[in-house]
């Protein structure tokens, strides 16, 4: 028998399978998934490899071919829908196999498992006596206690017995030899969920329209789904309502759940939703669990002790054996796009999967990508809408504020007027407040006012950005840190400072502004240590603070009742992009940030800080229009050819030499134009622009360049791409540089 591999090296001149010769003796342990050690070049150096088949035979001569080692140890197989996966993702998305099965592993190695180990008692009351008298006779004082310590209780914990009594593993194998007692072992799964159970299995009723919704979906369970749900509901909507209640049903038909969230901040309050309902059958896999942790979450799934899986986009390749349903929430959200190599959208590769399985997806959001409703007027996907509160709260009161006009009335600081009353307001009744910024740290860069020189950092085209506490100017690209300078560095000037505002300058105003009021912040620098996402959540919702203010992480999917008040503190700061969808990430973040007010049963308000009132993507997200919105957006798109009117495909060149990139960036510009004048391939409505210098020019000392094709046909672009690929494998020039490509990307370059 013979194995096909996939050799543990991304490199793309390695992009293919080679076959090896699997022994005799391991016929039966080397199957298709393994991880196995081989021997590989000329030297016959020994590396490891993913076995992607296994055959009888080989189209060339059997004696050239190497035999397998043996196992890598400690590894784990992957299953054949993971590897099919990692060939849909290679193929759609550009990257080696390799590197496409190392994403759809998130867990590769095992890890050392903790055992629960009991000591039971198993001999009869005339037998213990009978010890008793024996032990005592020969002064066998750990034995007699140990004895009567497992007969009052009839079974102890292992460590307790060796800690607290101060027993020896000898005297526990002594009376394990006498058939006195017995010691058990368990497996003791690592458990990341630190919910204390309530109301479980008590569902909550749904309304009429909710109820239509959930029983349409789970219509459409155990046939053969072609087609994605998506629910349309406004903020509070009672989307997740709706994915508990079609839950329910999948898993009394024994089958299993993956659930996608957006980010780890997300994850406290939606596994408390789920757990409450569903209990100990439900898991979480992130990126901020221990490897210990990951390890014992997967292994659960495989061996059907968890039945649902909850986590951002890694937690689609999880191990389930008979998935049934996949619920995509916040769909919307950029983070389902991966940003490393390969550039796959959680989305797309949910709905690949799904195909797989025979399993249904549902997507949902308050402000669907415009993808994603463009699918839904189509037909491609079924569309669901929940167009009003499930609990009849109305919806926020939003005011617009022109901060032109602010700035004539001469008030020069962080907060608007209205939004000082209105927080002043609720402070004053013991009621919440959310502050939204769209951007971590103390402030915008750091520049010199008497020369205007800008701190920037060396090894990247951006600014440092400061950071109050601990006085420092940050890369947010590349780490790069540096203690704020006292002096300009290049006229000595001491009128340095930070310009415009971020999450900390915020909370410092408010902690200046409003004395009384106790203030938390959430940002990437305050929730980088372990649960502190959770912690600070938690702490917002038991009210141990007045004021939350933070990044995008703060208004996505939080339900908190006492929150009255939200504001939006610089609405354009994501609105001039540079990228297509900028409008669309400013409608969105707007939307869900208004969203946060007005939960409960109190009604809620929001103020937007801008200076572009009149924009329709602020005016659209104030009104809580969606449709208004895409309306807009989708005629613009239309006109640009942007998706998801047409499709586009970022083609990213690297290096650390600008001048061997400037060249190599032309060649690649020339293939491609030579390739679209080829008629028989029918590249006519394809678009080539670039090179260009991309708009952070440099990044960790390298330097960067991209082309961006754009056609209507999707596949003719995986196609330009599959032919792009060979060329560079091929081309000396093209194959020193680095080349990155990114299917529809979800940022600019």
């Amino acid at each position: 028998m013979f194995a096909d591999i996939i050799v543990d090296i991304s490199h793309e001149k390695l992009d293919r399978v080679f076959a090896y010769r699997i022994p005799d003796g391991m016929l039966d342990s080397v199957q298709i998934g393994s991880m196995v050690d081989i021997p590989f070049g000329n030297g016959n150096r020994v590396t490891t490899g993913y076995v992607v088949d296994i055959k009888e035979t080989v189209d060339f001569d059997e004696s050239r071919i190497k035999d397998i080692i043996g196992l890598t140890s400690k590894t784990i197989p992957i299953n054949s829908t993971l590897i099919n996966m990692a060939w849909f993702i290679r193929n759609t998305y550009g990257s080696t196999m390799n590197q496409a099965l190392k994403t759809v592993i998130p867990v590769k190695y095992q890890v050392n498992q903790k055992l629960d180990r009991k000591i039971k008692l198993i001999a009869d009351e005339t037998t213990v006596n009978e010890k008793l008298e024996v032990y005592g006779r020969k002064r066998a004082v750990a034995k007699i206690r140990l004895l009567e310590t497992v007969v009052s209780v009839n079974e102890i914990d292992y460590t307790y017995a060796m800690k607290v009594l101060k027993i020896s593993s000898d005297v526990i194998k002594s009376l394990e030899k006498e058939q006195i007692i017995k010691v058990e072992e368990n497996i003791a799964y690592r458990n990341p969920i630190s919910i204390k159970q309530k109301d479980l299995g008590q569902a909550i009723e749904l309304n009429e329209k909710q109820r239509e919704i959930a029983d349409k979906i789970k219509n459409s369970l155990g046939g053969t789904p072609k087609n994605a749900h998506l629910i349309h509901g406004v903020t509070g909507s009672g989307k997740t309502e709706v994915y508990l209640d079609v839950i329910d049903e999948v898993i009394k038909k024994g089958q299993q759940v993956i659930v996608l969230i957006p980010e780890i901040a997300l994850t406290y309050q939606t596994v408390k939703r789920f757990y409450n309902r569903f209990g100990d059958t439900v898991s979480i896999i992130n990126s901020r669990m221990s490897a210990g942790e990951r390890y014992d979450q997967f292994e659960r799934a495989k061996k059907g002790l968890v039945n649902i899986m909850i986590g951002p986009r890694s937690a689609i390749f999880t191990p389930f054996s008979n998935l049934g349903l996949i619920i995509i929430d916040e769909e919307h959200e950029a983070s389902y796009k991966s940003e490393q190599i390969p550039k796959y959208h959680a989305r797309e590769t949910a709905i690949y999967r799904a195909s797989l399985s025979n399993a249904t997806v549902v997507l949902g959001s308050a402000t669907p990508s415009v993808e994603s409703y463009f699918k839904a007027l189509s037909g491609e996907y079924v569309l669901h809408e929940l167009e009003y509160r499930a609990k009849s709260s109305k919806m926020a009161t939003v005011h617009i504020v022109d901060l032109r006009e602010e700035l004539e009335k001469g008030n020069r600081g962080i907060f608007s007027d209205k939004l000082n009353e209105l927080i002043l307001d609720r402070l004053s009744k013991k009621e919440q407040i959310m502050l939204f910024i769209n951007r971590r740290g103390y402030g915008g860069f750091v520049s010199c006012r008497k020369c205007g020189e800008a701190m920037k950092c060396p090894h990247c085209d951006v600014g440092l950005t400061f950071h109050k506490a601990d006085d420092s100017l940050k890369c947010h690209y590349c780490g790069y840190t540096i203690k704020k300078p006292e002096k300009c560095p290049k006229c000595s000037s001491k009128y340095i400072a930070a310009f415009g505002t971020g999450t900390q300058k915020v909370e410092d105003f408010v902690k200046k502004q409003y004395p009384m009021a106790k203030v938390l912040r959430m940002d990437m620098d305050t929730t980088s240590k372990k649960n502190a996402h959770q912690d600070i959540l938690e702490s917002f919702a038991d009210m141990e603070a007045d004021i939350l203010v933070g990044t995008q992480m703060i208004v996505k999917g939080h339900d908190f009742p006492n929150v009255t008040l939200v504001g939006v503190i610089a609405a354009d700061l994501s609105l001039y992009g540079n990228d297509y969808r900028a409008s669309e990430r400013t409608f969105q973040l707007l939307t869900q940030a208004v969203g946060r007010a007005g939960r409960g049963e109190k009604d809620g308000e929001a103020v937007v800080q801008t200076y572009s009132p009149d924009n329709y993507a602020i005016v659209s997200s104030a009104n809580q229009n969606y449709k208004e919105f895409y309306e807009q957006e989708i005629m613009y798109r239309k006109l640009m050819d942007y998706p998801p009117a047409g499709n586009i495909m970022a083609i990213l060149i690297t290096d650390e030499n600008q001048e061997i990139l400037d060249n190599a960036s032309n060649k690649l510009k020339e293939i491609i134009e030579k390739q679209q004048k080829n008629t028989n391939l029918c590249y006519n409505d394809m678009k080539c622009i670039g090179p260009v210098d991309a708009s952070v020019s440099k990044i960790n000392d390298l330097y960067r360049k991209v082309i961006y094709i754009k056609s209507s046909n999707e596949n003719k672009i995986i196609d330009i791409k599959n032919y792009l690929e060979d060329v560079i494998k091929l081309d000396e020039e093209l194959k020193n540089v680095a080349v990155q490509f990114d299917f529809n990307p979800m940022n600019g370059y």
